[in-house]
This record gives C-alpha cells, sequence and structure tokens, in this order.
C-alpha cells in the first residue's frame, strides 16, 4: 500500500535516482519528517521563550520539582479562556525535552491508582528548564544558573525579523545600500545604533548578558582560578552591568576590577555603588585604561578582524603600561571547531547569528592565531571551559 501511494513520486527524475540508490521507503519517510522538523524548527526558540515569559519553570519549581496539569492551570497567569490551550504547549515543551513527563502505569482500566488514590501524569524540570529556574543554583556546586533573561534576549522580533531577510542579503536585494548584516537591510541601522534609541530593546540585551555572564564567571572562579593569579587590577572591556566583574571581585577581594563601556550603557543600567567596582564610560576602540588584566568576554565575535586588532591593540598598551610581568588579556569567547555534535551545532548557530546581527564571527583557531599576531601579541594558551565556550590567555610579545 505505501509503495501504491508513493507511486506518483517515483516518476520523478530525483525520486528514480534515490529509488534506485540504497535508501528504502522507510529512509525516504525518515528524510522527509527530518525535513518538516527542521522548517518548523522556529517553534522550539517561541515555544521555549513563551514557558519563560509565563513563568512555566518556576511554577514547577514552586510545587517541589513536579507539577500537574490541575497545578499549572492553577497557577500559571492565562485568562480562563486561553486555559484550555495551555495542555498543548505542555505536550510540545515536554516533547522536546525541556519539560519531562512522568506518566504513571495504567490498569486494565487505563486508570493508574496508587492505595486507591488515582495518579496522574507529572510535569517535572529536565536539566535544561532548571536554568531557567529564578531561584534555582547549583545545588553543592555554588555557581548561579538562571539563564532565563539570556534565552529571551537571543529569542526577541529583531532577531526573527533579520534572520528572515538572510536570504535577500545574500541575493543582494537591498540594491546600493549593501547593507553589511541582515539586521542593518531589516531595520536602516545597526544593532549597536538601534540599542542606543531604543531602551527597552537595550534593557533585554543588557540583562540578557548579565545573566549568561553570572553563569559563565560562577563557573570559571570556581574551576579555572588559576587564570587570575598575579592580578591586582582587571578591566572587563563591554562589561556591561558588571556582573562579571562583580562575581571576579566577589571571588578575588584583592582584585581592584572596573567595567569599561560606552556612556551610553553606564548610564542606562543600574548600579550598585558599593565599591565593589568602579564603572568607566569610554570606547575601547580609542582608550582601555591601565590594568594587570583584561577581560573579554564575548565581545570580540561582535567586530570583523581589523577592528578586533584595534581592540586588542588597545588591549596591549593598557596591560603594557602598568609595566607588570602577569599582565595578559583575558578573553572568553567560542574557539570553532569542538569534536562534540551539541557543542559544535551551538558554535556555528552563534556564527550564523553574529553573521546575521552584527560584522562580527566566531572564529576557529587559525583565525584567532591571526589577530593576536597582527595585533603585537607574542603568544597565547587555550582551554575550553563550558562547553562550546573557551578561555583563551593572551601575552605581548617580549621585547
Amino acid at each position: 500500500e505505501l509503495n501504491k501511494w508513493l507511486g506518483p513520486y517515483y516518476q520523478s527524475s530525483k525520486a528514480r535516482a534515490m529509488a534506485t540508490s540504497s535508501s528504502s521507503t522507510l529512509e525516504i519517510l525518515q528524510a522527509q519528517a527530518e525535513l518538516y522538523n527542521l522548517g518548523l524548527a522556529y517553534l522550539k526558540s517561541i515555544a521555549l521563550q513563551c514557558a519563560i515569559k509565563l513563568r512555566i519553570p518556576n511554577a514547577i519549581y514552586s510545587c517541589g520539582g513536579s507539577a500537574s496539569l490541575s497545578d499549572l492551570l492553577a497557577i500559571v497567569p492565562v485568562p480562563e479562556h486561553r486555559k484550555p490551550y495551555l495542555p498543548r504547549l505542555m505536550r510540545f515543551l515536554t516533547a522536546t525535552g525541556i519539560i519531562a513527563l512522568d506518566s504513571p502505569s495504567a490498569d486494565d482500566d487505563n486508570t493508574a491508582t496508587v492505595g486507591g488514590r488515582v495518579m496522574v501524569d507529572m510535569y517535572r524540570l529536565t536539566p535544561v528548564s532548571c536554568l531557567l529556574v529564578d531561584d534555582v543554583g547549583a545545588k553543592g556546586q555554588g555557581y548561579c544558573t538562571n539563564l532565563s533573561p539570556f534565552v529571551l534576549s537571543l529569542t526577541t522580533k529583531y532577531h526573527l525579523t533579520a534572520s528572515m531577510h538572510l536570504a535577500e542579503w545574500f541575493e543582494g536585494l537591498d540594491g546600493e545600500t549593501r547593507a553589511p548584516m541582515p539586521f542593518k537591510m531589516a531595520y536602516g541601522t545597526d544593532l549597536w545604533e538601534y540599542l542606543r534609541h531604543d531602551p527597552h530593546v537595550s534593557e533585554a540585551f543588557n540583562d540578557g548578558m548579565a545573566s549568561d555572564s553570572q553563569v559563565v564567571l560562577d563557573f570559571v572562579v570556581i574551576r579555572c582560578r588559576e587564570v587570575f593569579d598575579g592580578i591586582t587590577s582587571l578591566v572587563d572591556v563591554g562589561g556591561g552591568t558588571g556582573s562579571a566583574a562583580r562575581t571576579i571581585a566577589k571571588a578575588f577581594p584583592h582584585v581592584k576590577c572596573s567595567v569599561l563601556d560606552l556612556s551610553s550603557v553606564i548610564s542606562s543600567i543600574e548600579k550598585v555603588d558599593d565599591g565593589t567596582i568602579e564603572y568607566i564610560a569610554g570606547d575601547m576602540l580609542d582608550y582601555i585604561p591601565p590594568t594587570d588584566a583584561v577581560l573579554l568576554k564575548n565581545v570580540l565575535h561582535d567586530w570583523n578582524d581589523e577592528e578586533c586588532v584595534k581592540i586588542l591593540t588597545q588591549c596591549k598598551k593598557a596591560i603594557s603600561s602598568r609595566n607588570s610581568t602577569s599582565g595578559k588579556v583575558i578573553i572568553i569567547d567560542i574557539i570553532i571547531g569542538s569534536t562534540s555534535k551539541l557543542m559544535s551545532e551551538v558554535q556555528v548557530s552563534y556564527d550564523l547569528c553574529m553573521m546575521m546581527m552584527t560584522m562580527g564571527k566566531e572564529r576557529e583557531e587559525h583565525e584567532w592565531r591571526k589577530i593576536f599576531m597582527d595585533a603585537g601579541f607574542g603568544h597565547y594558551k587555550t582551554r575550553p571551559v563550558m562547553g562550546f565556550l573557551s578561555i583563551i590567555e593572551l601575552y605581548p610579545a617580549q621585547s
């Protein structure tokens, strides 16, 4: 029956070629399912964003880590006429592994009972959705794990609109404007200019970067403490709200930490004036204050090679002016080339995002090496940290 149904399909030249190969009917149907799943993959991001905004992971956590549908209907903030749709969202979240579903074994009458009590399906957090809960840290590990703001910063309508211009951008349909990235083709300006003029988008961006920095640096100061050996001062360049610098200052009280960012960023963020860190308004392309170490976390991937060399040149001036033997630049960023399929996919996804939103890119190690040498640095060492990210310690050439 299946071959009869597929008969017309096999008449095409492509199908005949597939039929004469080792591909079976089952493989064709599998490929079709994978293709459709890829076409609908954007719904995973949308559903994830929706779950965060509805605080579904928090609702499950508030119920002790597992919750029934009735529990969620009572907690999740949706109006009565929308509640019938919530089970369908939950079904999608469980199918994609964002939320887990525990279904009790049914008796002959298709109900599950324990001690005469009818058991129901229970939703629980997975390792993924645990990262979306406000008040959950990694128990026993001592570091923060809430990445909801970062996920929200990746799933804005601006990302989606820019991505919808990708094919037209490749085709050059922007004419004489020759936009350097799809974002500018969509909005007529670059991301940084847009952030300067839209405080709501800027706030979401800064909150997202802060949550990511908190998670990454909490991990780094515990597992990679030796990176900060011999350092008495550090400038977090492009450090935004100061989340990373504050984490370092807390772990290493003897290190004087500062944040350098644009005046528009410094003036807009809510700063904690407790004397822990100093905020400095300035442009990293023009000047970086003298310091033992410069931190560049997820900064250089926003810029092309030429601009990266300019930034690194300023970094070299900053650490050389202190005449410190421990002077270095600490880069936390992606080095494309992970052997893990998941980590590699994250890395190249980031690269495509950079291509759509900025003039930057993620780099393979040989690309990193070139900009280091072009900026006058002598040597560097790398180590993987947190899966798809690496720490690069960069040292100036000895005169």
